[in-house]
């Protein structure tokens, strides 16, 4: 009987760790879309037009304020990215000040924070307004650097086929 109890209070407690990081990873990242802002952080070399959003299935930049508690505060380019670890993958984030529309890559530099890591499916997509004026459609690719998206959508399914909140 204590075995069977303890076997489930550690079941309880490994459960209750794993939502836990679920829910703290998806804080950060709604926190970190809804502070979002329309700086750039780069140029387009052809087209001198600046780079403001980067939408692709598994990457991401975007300026967002910092708060202080994460870092020295101000604008920083946030870029999110999946790495594949054989049949898994992981998802980080990399910070870098922008000032004048340009990242300062910092002395050291510092590597990127792993986010979540042993999962099965990670998925980035982007929505923004049709030439009717109208939602349109989800779109694996973000079409226009210039400018940022209405909606993101992030889709993370952990080892187990077990499917985050999106």
């Amino acid at each position: 009987t204590l075995r069977a109890a303890s076997a489930t209070a550690t079941r309880g407690e490994v459960i209750a760790q794993r939502n836990e990081r679920m829910r703290a990873v998806e804080g950060f990242l709604r926190a970190r879309l809804m502070a979002s802002r329309p700086s750039p952080y780069g140029f387009d070399k052809d087209t001198g037009l600046p780079q403001r959003f980067l939408g692709e299935p598994q990457h991401m930049k975007f300026v967002a304020d910092l708060p202080d508690y994460l870092g020295r505060g101000g604008p920083y380019l946030h870029e999110f990215n999946v790495e594949r670890d054989g049949d898994l993958q992981t998802l980080t984030v990399a910070l870098s000040m922008v000032l004048g529309g340009q990242p300062i890559a910092e002395q050291p530099p510092r590597a990127p924070e792993v986010l979540a890591d042993r999962l099965r499916v990670v998925r980035f997509r982007y929505r923004g307004m049709d030439a009717n004026g109208n939602l349109g459609a989800w779109q694996d690719r973000w079409p226009t650097p210039d400018a940022l998206p209405l909606e993101i959508e992030i889709d993370l399914q952990d080892a187990e086929g077990r499917a985050w909140p999106p």
